[in-house]
């Protein structure tokens, strides 16, 4: 082993002949980004210090509050109004000396997210909203890093690992293969609104630190491919077997400029009203001649309608069929006005302000809606 590791220190996981010395130096030799600070990055450092990681990066722009100490374990009274990836990174400096903390007390953005990133060879992802969720994951496709996912809300929580094969000819599985695209701004809570028990995140940060330990040394099966649900009120948990869309997803950007211009605030949100248009005004943009109006729907969903001209073009094939789209102002429209959302995001990417772009608010179904109130 490496003159700078303490065997006695490890001597309990050294002794496992899976582990030995040389899952040891592996982890010693390893560098991991833990992305936030809280409920599930306290344990997540906590273990992977401990277990002798070498290099961890702490990204985190917060500040301790007395409202997270009842799950956030690295943390006292003494810490509340304090920088959080700092109070961390002092804390595991006293628990584990042999190791190198760095403290990132920023936020990640897509500005600066490829450049924290690309120095650490695993990203393991401890944020607790789908703005960060979505730009993490994408950050580590154009990387190709290694993402351990962790989420958690009220008595449940998941793990699983993306961006990695099993099988050097497999196609990896990203975030966007589980859920392609963000939910509505009100469709699922986060801790601060829906609540969390407090030992939840602590089972699911260590869960997260033990695929993230199988990963550098090699040993056991990780969630490659796998979601895992865990239950906390009855113990139940179940496995989910994911694999990789083989659609071309339009709203993973494909390289770094197109990663900066990603506007993942607007992505993971409500649409901004200045991009929606109601059933009304888009009655009266009907009448106009250079309008394109387009479902985003799949190919076979209803209802059609003859109400007005329109072209069917899937969400998945915006971004590369788009040359029948010539006019300056394009609606696009969908079943509710989610799809149609991610829509106006990926047009906006592509046109570049040179068409206005807009998305129905409420959908087809509300257009139908609208026409049987005044009939």
């Amino acid at each position: 082993m490496n003159k700078h590791i303490s065997y006695e220190r490890y001597q309990r996981q050294v002794i496992l002949k899976e582990f030995g010395e040389a899952g040891q130096q592996k982890l010693f030799d390893a560098k991991v980004l833990v992305i936030g600070a809280g409920g599930l990055g306290c344990p997540l450092l906590q273990y992977l210090a401990a277990a002798g990681v070498g290099t961890i990066g702490i990204v985190d722009d917060d500040k301790v509050a007395l409202s997270n100490l009842h799950r956030q374990i690295l943390f006292s009274v003494n810490d509340i109004g304090k920088s959080k990836s700092e109070r961390a990174a002092n804390y595991l400096r006293q628990l584990n000396p042999e190791i190198n903390l760095i403290a990132y007390n920023k936020r990640i953005t897509n500005q600066n997210a490829l450049e924290l990133m690309s120095d650490f060879d695993y990203i393991a992802d401890g944020s607790d909203n789908f703005t960060t969720r979505y730009m993490i994951n994408d950050a580590c496709v154009l990387l190709n890093k290694p993402l351990i996912y962790g989420a958690i809300s009220k008595f449940e929580g998941q793990v699983a690992v993306f961006n990695c094969k099993k099988n050097k000819d497999d196609e990896p599985v990203s975030y966007r293969d589980l859920f392609p695209t963000p939910p509505g701004e009100n469709e699922i809570l986060n801790c601060a609104e829906a609540g969390v028990l407090g030992v939840l995140p602590g089972i699911i940060g260590t869960m997260m630190a033990n695929e993230c330990i199988k990963l550098i040394t090699g040993i056991g099966e990780p969630l490659i491919d796998t979601l895992l649900t865990y239950n906390s009120l009855n113990n139940e948990t179940y496995q989910i077997r994911l694999s990789a869309d083989k659609k071309n997803n339009p709203l993973i950007p494909k390289d770094e400029t197109s990663f900066t211009e990603m506007n993942y605030e607007w992505l993971c949100t409500a649409t901004p009203k200045e991009f929606e248009i109601d059933t009304l005004t888009l009655g009266s943009l009907i009448q106009q001649e250079n309008i394109d109006i387009i479902d985003v729907r799949e190919l076979n969903e209803k209802p059609d309608t003859n109400d007005f001209n329109y072209l069917k073009i899937p969400l998945d094939e915006l971004g590369k069929n788009n040359s029948k789209i010539k006019n300056g102002i394009v609606v696009t429209f969908c079943q509710t006005g989610k799809r149609s959302a991610q829509a106006v995001e990926i047009l906006s990417r592509i046109f570049k302000g040179q068409k206005k772009i807009y998305s129905l608010k409420g959908g087809i179904m509300q257009w139908e809606k609208q026409k049987q109130d005044h009939e």
